[in-house]
């Protein structure tokens, strides 16, 4: 169950849709007793999963096209630095908000740190919802 739900995660961080979410309401149903270790788990797995981004980002940046350069994400991390990436878990943007901070080198340390709290954030949020429905 957690193998899968990390799998799931981390999948579903990268550029590869997935629904972690649906995953972890589904296991919250089936074992609510578990839920730190659910939540844990999905944060974990989908926090790597930003940070494969991120360094796909880090790695590719002489290779990453000009447009992206100037999209809405590049333009968040311009403004705002490593801290736009609270915004991590966002379907889409969070993304390429990972993608872009490699591309810009944020510091990594603080990056892991931001984007682990805005995953974890958002994990605890679908579990609230889920037992307070």
């Amino acid at each position: 169950m957690l193998i899968t739900l990390f799998v799931v995660s981390f999948l579903a961080a990268t550029l590869l849709p997935g629904g972690s979410e649906a995953l972890l309401v589904y296991d919250l149903s089936e074992r609510p007793q578990w839920i730190v270790s659910l939540i844990v788990t999905a944060s974990i797995g989908n926090s790597l999963g930003s940070l494969t981004s991120y360094c796909l980002g880090y790695l590719g940046a002489k290779k990453l096209s000009i447009s992206q350069q100037n999209g809405r994400a590049s333009q968040w991390i311009k403004r705002y630095g490593v801290y736009s990436l609270l915004l991590s878990w966002l379907p889409v943007v969070g993304d390429i908000l990972c993608v872009a901070a490699g591309f810009y080198k944020l510091p990594i340390v603080m990056s892991t740190v931001l984007i682990t709290i805005g995953k974890t954030c958002r994990y605890c949020i679908v579990a609230a919802l889920f037992f307070m429905t």
